[in-house]
């Protein structure tokens, strides 16, 4: 009896699903994007999200949402309205947007990103927006009228032009000089060349007229320079590592102080934000858009759009001053609206927003 016993069991083991137990992290804490599994879930471990966003820190795999009080402010949703968030991400956003709805109402939510889409359309049916209520749609905001021809026209509209950080924390994704990973900066990974194949095929004039362009380098020259001596050498830039270490090496001419650790930094910024654009042609993107926009919105229809640098603010600031003064646009803002220092204090990566708005007059 003790013999079958002893089967039994280790027939109801072998049955059992195996346990895998989660792979430890060095350290008291965890430091990669993977290692940080509470803050991924943050349904389940609440109490770390709300310790890691008080400290002034975005938990992995989530995005908290800039200027949301200013935004609601100025579009006033009512219920029974139709809106379009152009720039779907983590759906914060949206979110409110459709608290505002009260469940009367319809808010298209748009993004390129095959594998966010599909996270933030399950994270917004769980807060209980359904498809009754919420639709999210795989389409560019550059074609805007596409969507305004089969769901608008539209009573509000907001396009957040920023990168979400789910994708900035994301090594594999490749946005930021912080973390080693392969040079990619798609914003769909499945559709287009990664940043390292961009920069692979472009000669001396192309790289360093889309620093300058896209970022305003002052440094364009030296950083071009070295770029391609690692290429000639057989060492081309592949990973944000490897974009990193040839910033890091052009401006090793700078003295070292106290300020050339910072301006490596800002530097190194400007250098992913220049490759990300050109990468995506998120200005081209961002010029259809605004061309179609006043076609989109039904009389009176609201529109705010933040932006992040200032090429991209001067295109919209041009394009609503260009719609006022032909009377398309019946009000925009003259000034543009810059996030809250508590806001920036509590979420670093508000700091460089400006928000615009306008208002569609009559038809």
């Amino acid at each position: 009896m003790q013999e079958q016993n002893s089967h039994a069991s280790n027939g109801e083991l072998q049955g059992a699903p195996e346990h895998k137990r989660r792979k430890r992290y060095r350290g008291t804490h965890p430091r990669t994007f993977e290692e940080k599994y509470k803050e991924h879930d943050p349904e389940k471990y609440a109490d770390t999200v709300a310790k890691v966003i008080q400290k002034g820190s975005t938990p992995a795999g989530m995005h908290i949402s800039i200027m949301v009080r200013e935004i609601l402010d100025f579009l006033q949703i009512l219920p029974g309205q139709t809106g379009i968030d152009c720039t779907l991400g983590y759906g914060g956003h949206t979110r409110r947007m459709l608290e505002k709805l009260q469940g009367d109402g319809h808010v298209y939510g748009l993004d390129v990103d095959p594998i966010e889409i599909v996270k933030t359309r399950e994270r917004l049916q769980s807060a209980g927006f359904g498809e009754e209520i919420f639709t999210a749609i795989s389409e560019n905001f550059a074609n805007i009228d596409l969507v305004s021809a089969a769901y608008g026209p539209f009573d509000f509209c907001l396009a957040d032009l920023g990168v979400s950080s789910m994708q900035i924390d994301n090594p594999e994704r490749g946005f930021s000089y912080k973390l080693d990973g392969p040079l990619d900066l798609r914003l769909n990974p499945d559709k287009g060349e990664p940043a390292s194949a961009r920069l692979a095929g472009m000669n001396r004039d192309e790289i360093i007229g889309m620093l300058v362009e896209n970022s305003d380098e002052p440094y364009a020259e030296k950083i071009t320079a070295e770029i391609l001596r690692r290429r000639k050498k057989g060492n081309p830039v592949k990973t944000t590592t490897d974009l990193r270490d040839a910033v890091t090496s052009a401006l090793s001419f700078l003295p070292d102080n106290a300020q050339k650790k910072e301006l490596v930094k800002k530097t190194c910024q400007r250098v992913f934000q220049a490759l990300r654009i050109d990468v995506n042609s998120e200005f081209e993107v961002l010029d259809a858009f605004l061309q179609k926009l006043p076609g989109i919105l039904k009389e009176g229809g609201r529109v705010a759009i933040l932006t992040f640098h200032s090429g991209e603010d001067r295109m919209v600031k041009k394009a609503f001053a260009q719609y006022y003064k032909e009377g398309i646009f019946s009000e925009i803002s003259t000034e543009v609206i810059r996030p809250s220092a508590e806001e920036c204090s509590a979420n670093p990566r508000a700091r460089s927003t400006k928000m615009r708005w306008a208002i569609r007059g009559a038809k």
